[in-house]
Order: structure tokens, then sequence, then C-alpha cells
């Protein structure tokens, strides 16, 4: 037996739910679902806060439900992008979506097929997101806008001077206020790392020619 999640949605409180709930409570009987929990928001539709929709999606995730039930497309989002954005995570969630009003079922073949063309829709849109975002991007950078998090200005030579005062890698980073992997970068571009030369001499020896600064 498939457990079922019903949700309604009321705009006013003049309005009643329990006209959608008899509905509902109808069909999962019909198909046998065992309710788990009803979810009921009295709200508009535009609304970004809805509680019940929230909640349901919450126990959604922690698998409490296989199926949601619902009156009505218009009933479960606020427009067609949040509402693809649901039926995208329910898909993704192995949770099938029934709505009575317009009599689909994503476990039939029908149903099956919308959710192939809702992800579909949801890949696009997603995808357009990405490509706008990278147009604002490319704009920025050809206006001269900084992009990102700017450079950190370091004085190299006040943080080569404090460790060549003997302070520790972890109180330079402290006082200039950067991490000691930073320190040890600075380090290394104004004191370059130094690398002994070695030659072979005539009988085969090693001889050490002192150090050199690496390029």
């Amino acid at each position: 037996m498939k457990r079922a999640a019903l949700y309604m949605r009321v705009s006013t409180v003049d309005q009643h739910p329990e006209t959608q709930l008899l509905d509902l409570r109808q069909l999962a009987a019909q198909r046998g679902y065992a309710i788990m929990r009803e979810y009921t928001d009295t709200l508009s539709g535009t609304k970004s806060k809805r509680p019940g929709l929230d909640q349901m999606m919450a126990d959604a995730r922690r698998g409490r439900f296989d199926v949601v039930v619902v009156w009505a497309f218009d009933r479960l989002a606020r427009s067609t992008r949040h509402f693809l954005e649901i039926l995208d995570e329910l898909n993704h969630l192995n949770i099938e979506f029934v709505s009575f009003r317009e009599n689909i079922d994503t476990g039939g073949p029908l149903g099956r097929a919308m959710i192939i063309i809702v992800g579909a829709i949801a890949e696009l849109e997603r995808n357009l997101i990405i490509e706008r975002v990278r147009a604002g991007m490319r704009r920025a950078r050809l206006e001269g806008q900084q992009i990102g998090r700017r450079p950190l200005e370091l004085d190299e030579a006040a943080i080569a001077r404090d460790r060549a005062q003997g302070q520790s890698l972890r109180q330079v980073a402290r006082n200039h206020q950067i991490s000691t992997a930073t320190v040890r970068k600075v380090l290394n571009r104004v004191h370059p790392p130094c690398v002994e030369r070695v030659k072979t001499g005539p009988s085969g020896t090693r001889m050490n020619t002192g150090p050199e600064t690496a390029a």
C-alpha cells in the first residue's frame, strides 16, 4: 500500500479546504492509498512562504510518503517555474504525483511521459539561468567591473621583515590578518628557496658548488 500526502491550498480565509479535502480523500480511498498526513495552506498562490508546502517537501526529503495528491496544478505552486521545480524534485525523490482535476498520475505511462517533458523543461530553465549569469559576468568584465573577491593588498616587505625579525608564521599571519599559507607564498616570492648546484668531478665524485637561487 502506497503512503500518500494530501496537499490543499485556499486563497482566503473565506474559502474552505474541505471541498478539496473530500475529493482527495475519496481519490486516495479509490486507489488504496494510506493517508500519512494532510497539508493545508490558506494564502495566495503567489506568496513565497507557504508553511504547509514547505513542511510537505521537508517530509518528502525524509521519505515519509510515496505519492503526493493535490486537487489541481495551480493549488500546488505559485508559478509555472515553481511547479516544474517541485515536480522535478519529487521525481528525483521517487515520489509520484497525482492531480485530481487534471487527472494526471506520474505512476502511469502518460504521467511518466509528462515527467520526462517536465525534466527537460526544468533542465532548459537551469541552463538558461546559467547562460544569463555568464553573459552578465562577461558584460561586467568588459565594463571593467570587479568579478568576485578583490585581490588581497599585501605589504610583502613588511611580512618579510617581520619573519626575518624572528616572528613565527602564525604571528606574521595574525598581525597581517592573512593565512599562514599566504605568508609562505609571500616569503617564497620575496626570498625564493635556494637549491644546491652539484657537479660531478673527473673521478665521478659529487662536488657541491654552493647555493643557487631558484629561477
